[in-house]
């Protein structure tokens, strides 16, 4: 059989080659060889589909041979074992089994979503009940839990087709019906691959769906994931019109029949639906019960005596009754909460807004502010965005890890909120919500597929909070900068798309406010005439700031001064270059251009020349380790001296923080040593004394310990840490053996008493024990006198 088989297809292989070479007398005989790589696209889909074809070769055949043996070859269709697709689906798709409950109850909002839109050309569809709506009753003794609706319900042929073919989606089938009648599209249908319902066997063995539709008898479809069988209901007609899908759990999906379990799945996933959910709840109440005449008489005669006069009242033809506590059961709603992003802001109060952020956010405070939008183009979606009063107290010990603030939602649906592409990390602390019905799903709808809607619904997202932010009042912005300040400056490193409108969220304590905060177009308002920079001096604190040498001059001629106390602060500004094209200037940095007037820069000059050789002296022979160069300084005007960071260098406060890093290495190895500028004040007595030292003798001790020792306070006066201490404390200590007339040999006299060590315990008291039994032994050597003999009392022991 195979060889007569083989010996068919090489017959169909060599009339190919004949018929081809035929066709090719016929024709050209040629084929071009860059025949399909146009880069032009062909003007008509037939050429288009010619060309696709002729672009598939094999080696030994043309063009022509190739589409022979496409029409004498035999057409198949893939089959698939649908057993082992249906594992596929309920083993494989799903990561949550919670899902499952989630799918049923949207099918259910789709069904009555159908019907819904049928009666508005045909109310009649609606003459078994029009009250459509969603219920779940579990029932824990049968171990079953049923779905039920109210909505279009399903035929025979519905069930065999819709529930009996994967991947079938009877929404998809239904809104394209719609479309051909010409009716739009409604956003409210969510079901769209036809995998849903089959979700159902995550958790039960056997599925069971009872259904009735107008046109048809009410139908029982029953599964146990390998096979189904659908019967006509022997009941008749119990539903009126809809669908009871009714699960018969799992021993390990017990707890899905519980009713805080329900509960707690259809307010996460489902609590938006269009339609009413009702679960059968039972709680236990105190009702009135009547008390049996036998119970009566028994406590008659138990209260009764002799002496009783049995009196005729009204109140005894009353009949008696007693409070017990009895079970009740009763449908509950589930799902009071609107979607209020749905509907217009203009008619949704404040309060409406409150309660809607406390019921989703699990916070107990009201949040500063709030922004409820539409967005439409490239993508359509609703949302609200909110500010929490307070920040978590972990913010910034866990900053960037994953928060489930933003809850995407597809049409009413909860998705996830297990995603870092809705909103940046320093604006992870924003609450809200966003629906969508653009957004591509995976199937399973537990996941976003990674798309660039995405980055555009984060992209106006984000512009949308930052806008909040912008108008919020004064006292509610200072609450909110209180609590989230840090966030704003991290987001001038971490998003420079928007550097510009967060430079203007940005507060800092300033010089011409001594207690609010200012911000950076309030400084440039206030900003002096020809100012070209904008004055920053960074400090662990607003008093070390202000007390700074290298705001002297500044402060003086009455610049002001921003002053950066936050550890990121400085981070932040050597991100921001500018702002409204105005520079920042560190004020401990080199390069501050004060204006000077040209007699100042001629006095200048002059002293130039007079100390120039004393700078030169520091920058060769004393300090040389030390500084990069010696200048005279004009940002000092009570200060000695100051050391400068190079415009690129690290200023006093950067240094600290850099070496203040948990994973810096011991004595800051690895901060750069960067060598400072020394600024010299020629204005200043010590500094001219130091003049005068050097002048008279260039190797003097005193010159050279009174360099050190300005050296050392311009050190620490700078922000910087002294890397010498113990020559420093040496040093001092000689200043001030020189200021106080004491010898600077004179020695430390201590008395010999104060050296002398105490004797260990144990020696002294082997010593004495040594002492005390040679006293013994001497006392035994000489003669004892002899006693007169006395009896002892008879009591003494």
């Amino acid at each position: 059989m195979r060889i007569y088989l083989l010996g068919i297809c090489c017959l169909a292989v060599l009339s190919g080659l004949v018929r081809a070479e035929d066709e090719a007398v016929e024709v050209d005989g040629t084929v071009e060889e860059d025949l399909g790589k146009s880069t032009i696209g062909s003007k008509t889909d037939d050429e288009t589909v010619e060309r696709e074809e002729e672009a598939i070769k094999l080696d030994g055949l043309n063009v022509a041979q190739m589409k022979q043996l496409r029409d004498a070859s035999e057409k198949h269709n893939y089959q698939a074992e649908v057993n082992r697709m249906m594992k596929l689906i309920i083993n494989s798709l799903y990561r949550n089994k919670e899902i499952f409950l989630r799918e049923l109850i949207s099918n259910a909002s789709d069904a009555l979503d159908k019907i819904r839109f049928m009666s508005l050309t045909d109310p009649g569809v609606l003459s078994a009940t029009s009250d459509l709506k969603v219920m779940i009753k579990p029932d824990r003794e049968n171990h079953a839990l049923h779905i039920i609706d109210t909505g279009i319900g399903m035929t025979r042929e519905d069930l065999v087709k819709n529930l009996g073919t994967i991947a079938k989606s009877g929404t998809s089938e239904f809104l394209a019906k719609m479309e051909e009648g010409g009716g739009e599209q409604s956003s409210d249908l969510i079901g769209q691959f036809g995998v849903g319902f089959y979700s159902s066997f995550l958790v039960a063995d056997t599925v069971v769906v009872t259904s009735k539709n107008n046109n048809d008898d009410q139908y029982i479809w029953e599964s146990d994931a390998s096979s189904f069988s659908v019967v006509k209901d022997p009941r008749g007609n119990t539903l009126g019109r809809g669908t009871q899908i009714s699960l018969f759990m799992k021993e390990e999906a017990y707890d899905f029949l519980e009713e805080h379990t329900i509960k707690d799945l259809v307010k996460k996933y489902s609590q938006f639906i269009n339609f009413p959910i009702h679960m059968w709840t039972s709680k236990t109440e105190k009702v009135e019960e009547p008390i049996e005449e036998e119970e009566e008489k028994a406590e008659q005669k138990e209260g009764e005596t002799d002496d009783d006069v049995k009196v005729e009242d009204e109140d005894d033809e009353k009949p008696k009754v007693k409070m017990v506590d009895k079970t009740v059961y009763d449908w509950e709603a589930m799902n009071d909460n609107k979607p209020i992003w749905l509907r217009n802001p203009k008619e949704v109060e404040d309060e409406d807004y409150n309660a809607f952020y406390k019921s989703f956010s699990k916070d107990s405070d009201e949040p500063l502010a709030h922004v409820h939008f539409s967005a439409e183009g490239e993508v359509t979606f609703r949302s609200i965005l909110y500010v929490p009063k307070t920040a978590p107290y972990d913010l910034y010990q866990d900053y960037g890890k994953k928060v489930d603030n933003i809850k995407m939602y597809v049409k009413r649906v909860f998705i996830t909120d297990d995603f870092e592409e809705m909103m940046p990390k320093y604006l992870s602390f924003i609450k809200g919500v966003v629906d969508s019905d653009d957004l591509p799903l995976n199937v399973s709808r537990e996941t976003l597929q990674q798309n660039k809607l995405l980055r555009v619904i984060k992209k106006k997202l984000v512009r949308k909070a930052l806008d909040m932010l912008k108008k919020m009042s004064t006292e509610d912005y200072d609450k909110f900068y209180k609590e989230f300040g840090t966030n704003i400056k991290l987001g001038v490193m971490e998003d420079h798309s928007n550097r510009n409108r967060l430079a203007k969220l940005l507060r800092w304590q300033s010089s011409n406010d001594d207690e609010g905060l200012t911000s950076l177009t309030d400084y440039l308002e206030r900003m002096k005439e020809k100012q070209e920079h904008i004055y920053f001096m960074t400090g662990t604190s607003r008093a070390e700031c202000e007390k700074s040498p290298f705001v002297e001059k500044l402060l003086k001629k009455g610049y002001e001064v921003l002053y950066l106390v936050d550890p990121i602060d400085e981070y932040t500004v050597q991100n921001l270059p500018e702002f409204e094209g105005k520079k920042f200037q560190n004020a401990a940095k080199e390069n501050l251009n004060l204006q000077d007037s040209e007699k100042a820069k001629e006095t200048m000059e002059v002293l130039g020349r007079e100390f120039d050789t004393l700078m030169n002296w520091l920058k060769e022979k004393v300090l040389t380790s030390g500084i990069e160069k010696a200048i005279l300084s004009t940002r000092l005007v009570n200060s000695p001296c100051a050391l400068v960071a190079s415009q690129y260098g690290y200023s006093g406060n950067m240094e600290r923080i850099m070496k203040s890093q948990a994973y810096a290495k011991a004595g800051g190895n690895d901060t750069p040593n960067q060598k400072k500028i020394l600024e010299l004040n020629p204005f200043h007595p010590l500094v001219k004394e130091l003049n005068s030292l050097y002048k008279a003798d260039a190797e003097s001790e005193a010159a050279k310990e009174l360099a050190h020792a300005l050296y050392d306070t311009a050190l620490l006066r700078s922000g910087y840490s002294l890397k010498d201490t113990t020559s420093f404390a040496d040093r001092m200590d000689r200043l001030l053996r020189r200021s106080f007339n004491i010898a600077a040999d004179a020695e430390v006299e201590i008395p010999p008493e104060i050296d002398a060590e105490e004797e260990p315990k144990e020696e002294a008291a082997e010593e004495s024990a040594g002492e005390e039994s040679a006293d013994e032994d001497a006392s035994a050597e000489e003669p004892k006198e002899e006693e007169p003999a006395s009896e002892a009392p008879k009591d003494e022991l």
